[in-house]
Parts: structure tokens; C-alpha cells; sequence
């Protein structure tokens, strides 16, 4: 599929919507369940240009995320929980981050071997 730059404008206001709510969840639990919610309605239309590969980053981000929140939550009581919690913590930082700076400069997060960049 072939998009202009007004759609691409548009479809990039979502993609940086959701790295925001995702950046909020240390503030709201709220916030990333809305974020992957817009990555779900939004997957048809990033079909097919790099911001595609934002939207499979942020949605595997929110799962893995939620997984080992949740394996760090049960695993309190016998201690280990605020290892893997904290484990948890750094690791979104480091997704979060990595995706907003790919974002703003405009690369695809598994880039594919020619490493073009696109506007």
C-alpha cells in the first residue's frame, strides 16, 4: 500500500500516542490498556508501511509487560516478585525509549537488511 505524507502524519500521531499511555503506566495502570487498545483498531490501516513494525513493538511491549507484571505481582510473597518487578520496570524504560527515539527518527524497529530510512 502506498501512503501519502498526511496519512503517514496522521497514522505517526498514534503511534506516538501509544508510546505515550505506555510511558504513563508507571503513573495509571489505565493508560497502556487504552494504548494497545488504538494499536488493535488502528493495525489495518499501518499495514504495509514501517509503522507497522512500531505496532507489533508496542503490542508485544503491553503482553510481555503484563505477563511479568503479573508474574512479579504473585511472586511477592516469597520475595523474588520485587526482583522481576524491578527487572519489569527497566526493561519498559528501555522499550519505551527505544521506540519513541526509532519513532522520531524515523526507522522501522526491526529493520530490514537494506536499513533504509523513511520519512
Amino acid at each position: 500500500m502506498i501512503f501519502n505524507e498526511a496519512q503517514m502524519a496522521e497514522l505517526k500521531k498514534y503511534t506516538f500516542a501509544v508510546y505515550i499511555l505506555q510511558a504513563l503506566s508507571f503513573v495509571t495502570l489505565v493508560t497502556p490498556i487504552i494504548g494497545v487498545i488504538i494499536n488493535y483498531i488502528k493495525d489495518d490501516d499501518v499495514r504495509g508501511s514501517w509503522l507497522e513494525s512500531h505496532f507489533t513493538w508496542q503490542k508485544a511491549t503491553f503482553w510481555y509487560g503484563l505477563l511479568w507484571t503479573a508474574l512479579g505481582v504473585l511472586t511477592t510473597p516469597i520475595l523474588i516478585g520485587y526482583g522481576v518487578l524491578l527487572v519489569v520496570m527497566i526493561w519498559l524504560i528501555y522499550r519505551i525509549a527505544r521506540g519513541w527515539i526509532y519513532l522520531v527518527d524515523a526507522k522501522e524497529m526491526y529493520p530490514a537488511i537494506t536499513g533504509e530510512k523513511h520519512e
